[in-house]
């Protein structure tokens, strides 16, 4: 026993010492500048000089809370993570099952699908102002040739289309990522599965629903959840796209503006430190509704 334990000491020292190194990059890359986030949050720091400041207390949060233009950036971060991440999932698993067929050109089809991913994401953003313009896009010119538009839309300026476009190009961007997961977790499915449900009479779909879904039901949440986080901190698209318009405006852009056009650093620190909470909160219910979900399915079988 003692032999036993003395052994596990070790190995448990072993595994922190090789860990110490990841431990203490995480410190100062991530737990420090959060902490000095909150921190300032609770002052009226000015960009212009930190080292001149007042404690405020929960001021800058009174404030935040009060400002309509903050609510209206929650609602539009909430509206583009629902839209966005469920468009992404849909389309993702759409592509996975249709490249996981046997095909021919099925390997020239996958490395096609990888090229928005690989794109950076100002690069993309960008192309796409370009082809959104009102005037000079290749989008405008593309559909009122086949009729499908009167006139010249403004994708990125009118207020009933701006949401839409920024959406749209996000998930032209991020679907391969939801695609490639999704194949990942689909490769690994045994065949045997599916012939013994045509055995028994199961078609396609019933298939899906019934084998398919449940068995990558685990990968599809993680997947889920990585962009989920990515589109709560969106910032570099929209930015990109649409900068600080109001229509459009997320939490990340909003605390952005406070930070370095108005460089109210105290205010602006308020403003990230909440966008860390709610995404905090939103990952927590995502993994405990996932968990449950998925061993209420594995209880049913």
């Amino acid at each position: 026993m003692t032999a036993r334990l003395s052994i596990a000491q070790q190995r448990a020292r072993s595994a922190w010492a090789y860990l110490a190194p990841l431990l203490i990059a995480l410190l100062f890359v991530a737990a420090w500048p959060l902490l000095r986030t909150i921190a300032f949050s609770f002052t009226d720091a000015n960009l212009s000089d930190l080292t001149s400041w007042k404690f405020v207390g929960f001021a800058n949060y009174v404030y935040l809370f009060q400002d309509p233009l903050w609510w209206r950036s929650v609602g539009n971060t909430l509206l583009f993570t629902l839209v966005s991440v469920a468009l992404e999932t849909l389309l993702g698993l759409i592509i996975a099952l249709t490249i996981n067929a046997h095909m021919p050109g099925r390997g020239l089809v996958r490395a096609a699908m990888l090229i928005p991913w690989a794109i950076p994401t100002v690069v993309s953003a960008k192309m796409w102002a370009w082809m959104l313009h009102d005037l000079y896009g290749v989008v405008n010119v593309l559909f009122m040739s086949i009729g499908l538009i009167g006139r010249p839309w403004a994708w990125l300026a009118d207020p009933g289309l701006s949401m839409a476009a920024v959406v749209m190009v996000d998930v032209w961007k991020a679907t391969p990522f939801m695609a490639l997961l999704t194949l990942a977790a689909l490769q690994t499915l045994s065949q045997d599965i599916y012939e013994a449900a045509r055995v028994d009479g199961l078609g396609p779909v019933r298939s899906f629903f019934h084998i398919t879904l449940p068995l990558i039901r685990p990968a599809l949440l993680i997947a889920v959840i990585f962009r989920s986080l990515d589109a709560l901190r969106i910032f570099d698209v929209i930015y990109v796209l649409t900068g600080n318009n109001e229509n459009t405006a997320t939490m990340s852009v909003y605390a952005r503006q406070q930070l370095v056009d108005f460089q109210d650093v105290g205010f602006g620190s308020t403003a990230a430190t909440c966008l860390f909470v709610i995404v905090a909160i939103i990952t927590v219910i995502v993994i405990t509704l996932g968990r449950v979900h998925v061993s209420a399915s594995g209880g049913d079988r």
